[in-house]
């Protein structure tokens, strides 16, 4: 993918590990630096460098303080998961450390390593989650005064927590970018030493050690195809990377991430760190726009590839994780599982998956409650074992039996329908009567869906009935089966969703920019415990406004999409 790793021939005729890491070299041929990676690079002692230039990520990680408040993570073997996937799989159980997240190692790493100068002055962090645990937690143990800067938006679960392990919360802006100026003028202000999340040699080299670990615990490392490893920021995947391809470079290193904050992705595709303008934040953990200059710079030559996933194949993962853990991982904390899924279903049927060994690792824990209901619900969908259908059938007695006679036996999960005057479809031969249709919102599940959705398309239409597969409609799924009441006819509709902060006044701003001349024809909002909260609106305009419409979207500053030609607004809500 990027540039060769050359190692010396003589680490398999080695036997001590110490002795091969001292052997083993990596080829750099980047000779020009930023001017933020040599700073980063000149606060490491001469000895943890590699070639006087930059870190020796081996070294690094075998020198980590990380086991001054650990023991080893413990790897737990996914019995149902290696059913499933006919693989040999190994969860790698960060979800158990003490915050519940792999982030504890970087950042204690880090705090470890200050002098004593640097500890009186006190530390200050950046965070609206794990991160922020992790400093708090490493600055109580050392009896270091910490200062964690979260947006006023952070569910009260992760700063009540963050202040409980004794450090101070100040809750600042509306998003991370305006806590993360507000962390960096009280960093200049008080003479504070800043944590950074992931792009720094001392907090890449705490999450290395992960894969120190690893070839430890797996009985059979050499078994091992790959670690599948969740990216954001990428200071797990280079850490984890650089020890790996160092020690066992047969071993793959796979990222995993959502198709809406492929951060990575995007910038190896482009050769550069490329910021995202928006990022998903249903794994919030991992909701990153760019990818951190370090964590880059190491992780394009130890990646060997990228595996993206969507909202309900996560959800799956979660749900798989629990089967074989009986724990409940947080959405980013299962992006690794997912991954690993699609990587043996669909990305690699090349590969004997039952000769090899797989390790994803469960990088955390720190679920929202509410959100339980949301995963659940998407959970079958990600596993292909429930579909929607938005089926059209004549408004006539004898319809539905029809219908149901061809979904059975499998079990219906969900039917809506409410009478209401649509016009009927023209027919094609003008001399019959034209009969109203009926439009009906269903799931049910199946057990192979690419065999099963086609078969009954197709029986459908042999008997005059209409239907379309609506399974990755995000409108179909967040909103229109919870919609009731039938179908409008307004003039001028336009139906856009949108995504609102959870804080108080979100909906206030939202109707303090919307014109009074425009009518509100509909709103829906459902709360998914996330951070975010998804909306469906209607809002009549009239033609002539629509450079002042569209100049509301852009300045309301929330993320929105237009939906107004969306299958399911058509045929369900409008008339």
């Amino acid at each position: 993918m990027s540039k060769t790793l050359r190692v010396s021939r003589q680490w398999c005729s080695l036997k001590s590990p110490l002795h091969l890491h001292l052997q083993l070299r990596t080829v750099h041929n980047d000779t020009k630096l930023s001017t933020n990676l040599q700073k980063l690079h000149s606060q490491l002692k001469k000895d943890e460098l590699l070639d006087d230039k930059t870190p020796d990520y081996v070294r690094l990680i075998l020198r980590s303080s990380v086991y001054e408040v650990i023991n080893e993570s413990p790897m737990t073997k996914g019995i149902g998961l290696s059913s499933k996937l006919n693989s040999q799989i190994q969860l790698k159980r960060e979800d158990l450390l003490p915050v519940f997240s792999f982030k504890m190692r970087g950042a204690y790493n880090m705090v470890a390593k200050l002098d004593e100068t640097q500890r009186k002055q006190g530390v200050i962090a950046c965070s609206a989650g794990n991160h922020a645990q992790g400093v708090a937690y490493a600055a109580k143990h050392l009896g270091i005064p910490a200062t964690i800067v979260m947006p006023v938006s952070t569910p009260s679960i992760k700063y009540e927590n963050v202040s409980r392990l004794g450090s101070q919360v100040v809750l600042y802006g509306n998003d991370f970018d305006s806590s993360k100026g507000e962390c960096e003028r009280l960093c200049e202000e008080r003479g504070l030493v800043n944590i950074p999340p992931f792009d720094h040699p001392y907090v890449i080299a705490g999450q290395g050690t992960v894969a120190m670990e690893i070839l430890r615990q797996v009985k059979n490392s050499a078994k091992i195809g790959a670690v599948f490893v969740p990216v954001g920021g990428g200071g797990l995947v280079a850490g984890i990377g650089a020890y790996l391809k160092r020690i066992a470079p047969h071993i793959k290193i796979v990222g995993v991430e959502t198709y809406d904050a492929a951060t990575l992705k995007t910038s190896l595709d482009n050769g550069k760190r490329t910021e995202l303008n928006t990022v998903g934040t249903f794994a919030d953990g991992t909701a990153v726009k760019m990818i951190g200059e370090e964590t880059f710079r190491v992780s394009k030559d130890v990646v060997d590839e990228i595996v993206l996933v969507n909202t309900d194949e996560l959800c799956a993962a979660v749900k798989d994780i629990f089967e074989d853990t009986r724990s409940i991982v947080e959405p980013s904390g299962a992006l690794s599982v997912a991954g690993l899924k699609k990587y043996v279903q669909h990305l690699h049927p090349e590969i004997d998956h039952s000769k090899q060994i797989y390790v994803p690792i469960l990088s955390g824990a720190n679920m929202n409650f509410d959100r339980l209901r949301f995963v659940s619900e998407r959970a079958v969908l990600g596993e292909g074992k429930e579909v929607f259908f938005l089926v059209t059938i004549p408004d006539t007695p004898g319809s539905f039996k029809q219908l149901q006679k061809i979904i059975h036996p499998r079990a219906v999960t969900e039917f809506s329908y409410r009478y209401n005057e649509h016009r009927p479809e023209i027919n094609s031969d003008a001399t019959k009567e034209q009969v109203p249709n009926a439009y009906i919102y269903t799931s049910f599940n199946v057990v192979d869906r690419e065999r099963e959705v086609p078969e009954i398309l197709s029986k459908l239409k042999a008997i005059g009935f209409d239907a379309i597969d609506i399974s990755d409609n995000e409108m179909a799924k967040s909103h229109g089966r919870y919609l009731v009441g039938g179908a409008s006819k307004v003039p001028n509709e336009r139906i856009v969703s949108f995504e609102f902060p959870e804080r108080p006044g979100a909906l206030t701003n939202f109707l303090d920019h919307l014109s009074e001349s425009w009518n509100l024809t509909l709103f829906h909002y459902r709360n998914h415990g996330s951070d975010v909260g998804k909306i469906l609106t209607g809002i009549s305009v009239p033609e002539t406004d629509e450079a002042e419409f569209q100049k509301f979207l852009d300045d309301l500053g929330y993320r929105y999409g237009i939906e107004t030609d969306n299958i399911v607004f058509q045929k369900l809500l409008k008339f």
